[in-house]
């Protein structure tokens, strides 16, 4: 009696893709419908990266800081010197590097209200720290030159009967004796388009209160007083020269740069001119063109030389692009922490498991058909 032939065993490759359809699929994303997600089952939850936070001194010490400082950071800012305390801002600073950034909550995991408040103080962080106008206060600040100059004209333009005359001086002193990242940074800070905050900062730099007159007076009258003092006429012919504008996309006549210098130049003198608000970046003087009479273009031309000048206003806005890159690049990209693809339709979901399954089971099938 003949014997049937036995069953050629399967190669082992087969054997291991057998194995592998045999494994059960990865975890599919959380649906409306799945159970509760632990804390355990978050990628860096804020309530995990809180604790790790708690184990260091620093990052510890910082985070209550911060925590403490919800009051003054979410207060209305006062319509003169607005500010935020630097300390609270030197304690955003130190949580940059914390297991807090980037943590997140989910909106049905346990312990949601705890995750969540730890969340938003972070986030008042990140928010406090986009003020760059307040950053490059607090560079000035740490740095010995710039802070006594700083304070000086602070001290001059300040008060409810500031002189002037005083003011204008310690101002011109700053703008020409701090070094020009300090003052090109204070001045020429970019604000993001709804942070009045931060641009009512801005605007405050050179304390407008003191140091323009308070009722505007003539552009021409401005530039008689201008022309009466030689540091003043220098000034502004240098300022004329170098932002002389050749065309209406923002060419510049020199360089950019000492657009710039001729411009931070002229404040402190009768000709100071300063932004014109809280939102958006155009400049201006301190002057009006009523009243001119035969001279209303001539005043026009003369006012227009700020307000409207395209060589200026690029040369302005390619600063303020440069200080955002020094900075912007610290924190990630702001993004929603509370993780939103629960309310996603599971079926529509992208399953990390199908295209391992389809890769196994194709070799399966033409090693099957060979063997």
């Amino acid at each position: 009696m003949v014997r049937p032939p036995s069953p050629r065993p399967l190669p082992p490759v087969v054997l291991m893709l057998l194995l592998l359809l045999l494994l059960p699929p990865s975890p599919l994303p959380l649906a409306a419908g799945d159970p509760l997600p632990t804390e355990s089952r978050l990628m860096n939850s804020c309530l995990q990266a809180r604790r790790k936070c708690q184990a260091d001194p620093i990052c510890s010490a910082a985070y209550h800081h911060l925590d403490s400082c919800t009051s003054s950071i979410s207060a209305p800012l006062p319509s003169e010197e607005p500010s935020v305390p630097e300390d609270c801002l030197e304690a955003a600073q130190q949580l940059r590097n914390s297991s807090l950034i980037g943590c997140m909550c989910h909106r049905r995991m346990k312990n949601q209200v705890a995750c969540l408040d730890i969340y938003w103080t972070v986030h008042r962080a990140r928010s406090l720290d986009s003020d760059l106008c307040l950053k490059f206060a607090m560079l000035c600040t740490l740095n010995d030159k710039c802070d006594r100059l700083r304070k000086a004209y602070g001290e001059a333009c300040s008060g409810p009967h500031c002189q002037r005359h005083v003011c204008l001086k310690q101002l011109l002193t700053f703008f020409e004796k701090a070094a020009e990242p300090h003052a090109q940074g204070l001045l020429l800070c970019p604000c993001a388009p709804n942070d009045r905050g931060c641009g009512e900062r801005r605007r405050n730099t050179i304390a407008p209160s003191c140091a323009l007159p308070p009722v505007a007076p003539n552009c021409l009258e401005l530039r008689r007083l201008c022309f009466s003092d030689p540091l003043c006429r220098s000034r502004l012919v240098d300022f004329q020269t170098h932002c002389h504008p050749m065309d209406i996309l923002g060419t510049c006549a020199t360089e950019q740069s000492r657009c710039l210098r001729a411009y931070l130049g002229l404040i402190g003198t009768a000709m100071t001119p300063n932004f014109v608000s809280n939102v958006n970046t155009s400049v201006a003087l301190s002057c009006t063109c009523r009243g001119s009479g035969n001279l209303q273009e001539e005043c026009e031309q003369l006012e227009g030389f700020f307000s409207h000048n395209p060589c200026l206003t690029e040369a302005i806005a390619a600063k303020m692009r440069f200080h955002s890159q020094l900075f912007y690049q610290d924190w990630p990209h702001p993004t929603f922490a509370v993780m939103a693809h629960q309310n996603e339709n599971r079926a529509l979901r992208s399953q990390p498991w199908v295209p391992s399954l389809f890769s196994c089971t194709l070799p399966l099938i033409l090693l099957l058909s060979l063997w």
